[in-house]
């Protein structure tokens, strides 16, 4: 809705309603009008003697060749229009000023946009010791291999003891946690793990989650993007639900020592906060714990990042975190003006949440469908199989990212290596490019680029 439009007609129109004398039934006009208005009428003067006085200041990009794209940044536009080149026309409102600055893609996309991609942005929602944010296809329909959930616990508390019927991968984004787990051989796990770790809980390993002092908040990523965060098997349901001579049974206590379980799920709650000493809650059976080769977590903050022209990249993937079979993953970061290269994924779709800073992404879908979303710190986006895409720093803080894969190992197709790397005849006749430019050209991948020098 359109505040200026009404903020400007109430104070004309107030002081005419109260001072109008009450209407008399009698003078009332009916609810409907005589049937003498339809057709012609020579008395209708059709639209305005004038257009609306739309007042607006175009940005020096909206000006070029639609075909350039260049990023608008409609945040600082006093009334940002819907118009690139000779494209496009004002727009007088209604609209929602707040959503088409923050998606100025949308608003006005690139000349190279075309036809209709899946939609390929969300921002995750909250609710919420701690809370929940979730994606999955009830937001994304077209997510289908993966959903995620941005969690917050407070210090001392639980995501409850739980297992999942997908696989959990996480990356913790801000504060530690103890993690525990039990597998089926009965081996026990227990590990503290910091800002930039990674872990990980095959279907159906009961585990549990515990902020330490500083409190945290991570980042779940499930092998099924059917899954909802609110479909977990809980330990407390499990008690609920299962008769009370059952539990005495199987544990072979009497039946009072159930008298206080809890009456409803726990989910996320305040606890005892945990042990300094780690080696206090270490509980061995038989089975003792699970080998250092599948561990379920990997310490990913202490991996030194791969430094190219235009940001950093680190990747892990089952080659050095086994026991995450098909989980592999790259965190992004990107300078401002530069640009995760133009790529695709040839073994999975891309799952990706932005972690810090703003940038733009178009997805190209054959045969000539293209759209461009805007993303900002919170987003989720998802790049089917094979769609290429980049992902564009358009800020002035460094972007970061992650894309999640389904995959045994990371990899991708570089747009640049591939057209580098091909016969420099086949390249001038499909794409006419020159000698100069063809020489230019990268045979090797650049991940992410940087910005062009001014």
């Amino acid at each position: 809705m359109k505040l200026g439009v009404f903020t400007t007609l109430i104070p004309a129109i107030l002081p005419v309603v109260c001072a109008a004398p009450a209407r008399r039934d009698a003078d009332n006009p009916p609810l409907r009008g005589s049937g003498s208005l339809v057709g012609y009428s020579s008395s209708n003067k059709g639209g305005g003697d004038s257009p609306p006085d739309i007042k607006y200041t175009l940005l020096p990009g909206q000006k070029e060749d639609p075909k350039i794209g260049s990023y608008l940044d409609f945040q600082k536009a006093d009334n940002p229009q819907p118009i690139r080149g000779s494209t496009g026309a004002d727009d007088p409102g209604p609209r929602n000023y707040y959503y088409d600055r923050i998606n100025s893609d949308k608003l006005a996309p690139p000349g190279t946009d075309h036809g209709q991609t899946i939609n390929a942005q969300w921002p995750m929602g909250q609710d919420g010791a701690g809370w929940a944010r979730q994606e999955n296809v009830n937001v994304m329909p077209d997510a289908t291999l993966m959903a995620g959930v941005d969690m917050r616990l407070e210090p001392a508390g639980y995501r409850e003891l739980h297992w999942h019927v997908a696989a959990e991968w996480s990356l913790v984004l801000n504060g530690s946690c103890r993690i525990q787990a039990v597998n089926e051989n009965g081996e026990t796990f227990v590990d503290d793990v910091a800002a930039g770790d990674v872990w990980y809980f095959p279907p159906g390993v009961p585990h549990s989650i515990q902020a330490l002092d500083d409190g945290v908040e991570f980042l779940l990523v499930f092998d099924d993007g059917d899954f909802s965060e609110d479909n977990t098997f809980l330990a407390s349901e499990v008690f609920l639900h299962t008769p009370k001579e059952v539990l005495s049974k199987n544990f072979g206590l009497d039946v009072s020592a159930f008298d206080k379980i809890p009456e409803d799920e726990l989910y996320i709650f305040k606890g005892t906060p945990a042990p300094a000493d780690i080696e206090k809650q270490n509980v061995t059976t038989s089975s003792g714990i699970v080998p250092r080769g599948q561990s379920y977590s990997y310490h990913f903050s202490e991996q030194p990042a791969h430094e190219v022209a235009g940001g950093s990249v680190k990747i892990v993937d089952p080659l050095t975190f086994p026991i995450a079979a098909n989980f592999s993953a790259a965190v992004v970061t990107v300078h401002p003006g530069g640009m995760r290269e133009v790529h695709w994924h040839p073994a999975s779709d891309e799952w990706t949440f932005f972690i810090s800073g703003q940038g733009r992404a178009t997805l190209f879908t054959a045969p000539n469908a293209a759209t461009t979303f805007d993303y900002t710190a919170g987003d989720v986006g998802y790049f089917p199989k094979s769609n290429s895409h980049y992902i564009e720093n358009t800020g002035d803080q460094d972007l970061v990212f992650v894309e999640v894969l389904q995959a045994s190992m990371f990899t991708d197709v570089a747009l640049g290596q591939w057209i580098a790397s091909t016969p420099k005849q086949i390249i001038a006749d499909t794409l006419n490019l020159d000698d100069d430019t063809l020489s230019k050209l990268k045979t090797e991948k650049q991940y992410v680029v940087a910005g062009n020098s001014t």
